[in-house]
């Protein structure tokens, strides 16, 4: 099919592109930007005057609630709520049920994906068989399957010993590993220890859990020198580790949730249950150093951490609700709102969801390498066309995620985000249109 996006704001991070222009789409890729070819015929025509044109927004932390438990999230809701939100190409760790540590369960999952056509899903594979964290996955196979890095999701390492055989054979064969940081036996409590979690009565989990985690790691990959990503980071002292890491020369990235960018333990209130998160919202010292972080690099990229939960997962007394929230229909409004209380430029801002994520992802996206995250003629036709002054608020019941649970719920917080998404292409085929 041929498009035109005619007459928005085109904005490529990766290239510093940021004019007016035209763009040009042809069979799933980008023929021209600026004034399309004398011969050019779109079959249709995307009025994009007063809007900005992205490329389709990269996510590195989005679960999907499928293999299993489909009550909470289903393939098809969650990758709609993903064209919704501007975003074209997500990574699902592999806690699912069951784990992610078998080729045939990465196959489906990336062959139900292709079938819906709403976003590019690229799977972490289990570091661990079952995620026990005492035998190492098939990660050749699982490589082979479509897993673009190992991970043990939210599940911590107790044993050293494996991770460091994980790390050597990751080494080994240029694979990725993906940790988030949390130490199994001081990461148990419910919310970050502090005044606030001592003044509820919840149980705490320290800095420590995140700082000992990151060390061990680091020490691991100065050995292996395996290429590390480490996942959602919460703190100022997780901050200056990667700091000094990045400085050092090790094979190291990070990201960010973007929960742990705009909120804080106070924001708990009366032990509101949609606050119950992973990791766990930290003081304003450690979200202000994740804000300056991100900004100048440290930090590579800013995340949804989507976790759709069922109301009746929710809805129960802090410390027993399970943890997590809907994110990927607010990730762009929460980077543009970030990126503006910075004083950053749009380019730079989008630049954390866009560029900078694939990166992170490097050559395992494959055919994609060249140009996902941009915006380039002979590209991939994956676009964003968002109004950047449009302000909303958010209504759980009108997301098209399964899961309607959320910190930045109007109703909890009274916040209005920037940005609204209008359409939402991928390989040039609209995969959302607001109408």
């Amino acid at each position: 099919m041929k498009l035109l996006v005619r007459g928005g704001r085109v904005v490529d991070p990766a290239s510093g592109r940021d004019e007016t222009a035209d763009v040009a789409i042809a069979s799933g890729r980008i023929v021209a930007i600026g004034r399309a070819p004398a011969d050019f015929a779109p079959e249709r025509t995307i009025d994009a005057a007063g809007l900005v044109v992205a490329p389709g927004l990269v996510d590195l932390a989005a679960r999907l609630r499928e293999p299993g438990r489909g009550h909470e999230g289903l393939l098809e809701s969650e990758l709609a709520a993903a064209a919704a939100g501007g975003v074209t190409s997500l990574v699902c760790p592999p806690d699912t049920d069951p784990p992610l540590d078998e080729p045939g369960l990465v196959e489906m999952l990336k062959f139900r994906a292709r079938k819906l056509s709403r976003c590019r899903l690229f799977p972490l594979g289990a570091l661990t068989r079952g995620l026990q964290g005492q035998a190492l996955a098939e990660m050749g196979a699982l490589h082979g399957a479509g897993c673009i890095g190992f991970s043990q999701g939210d599940v911590p390492m107790a044993d050293t010993l494996v991770l460091l055989r994980a790390l050597q054979y990751a080494a080994t064969f240029g694979h990725a590993v993906w940790m988030r940081p949390l130490d199994a036996w001081l990461g148990k409590g419910v919310a970050a220890s502090g005044a606030v979690a001592t003044r509820l009565g919840l149980s705490g989990v320290p800095v420590a859990a995140e700082t000992i985690a990151i060390a061990t790691l680091l020490e691991l990959v100065r050995a292996t020198r395996a290429r590390l990503h480490l996942c959602r980071l919460s703190s100022a002292a997780g901050v200056a580790l990667v700091r000094g890491a990045k400085a050092e020369g090790l094979p190291v990235s990070a990201d960010v949730s973007i929960n742990s960018l705009h909120l804080t333990d106070v924001d708990i209130g009366f032990f509101n249950p949609d606050m119950r998160l992973v990791p766990p919202l930290r003081q304003g010292g450690d979200r202000d150093a994740l804000r300056r972080a991100l900004a100048d690099g440290t930090i590579d990229a800013l995340v949804s951490d989507h976790d759709p939960v069922a109301d009746d997962a929710k809805q129960l007394p802090f410390g027993e609700a399970e943890p997590g929230a809907t994110g990927l229909e607010l990730l762009l409004s929460l980077v543009l709102r970030w990126g503006a209380d910075e004083g950053l430029s749009l380019p730079a801002t989008l630049a954390r969801v866009t560029c900078a994520p694939v990166r992170v992802m490097g050559e395992a996206v494959g055919s994609l390498a060249s140009s996902a995250g941009r915006l380039v003629e002979g590209g991939v036709a994956d676009l964003c066309v968002f109004d950047p002054a449009a302000e909303w608020a958010v209504e759980p019941q009108r997301l098209a995620s399964r899961g309607k649970h959320t910190p930045f719920a109007f109703a909890s917080t009274g916040m209005r985000l920037p940005g609204r998404v209008r359409w939402t292409l991928v390989a040039g085929t609209v995969a959302y249109d607001a109408g």
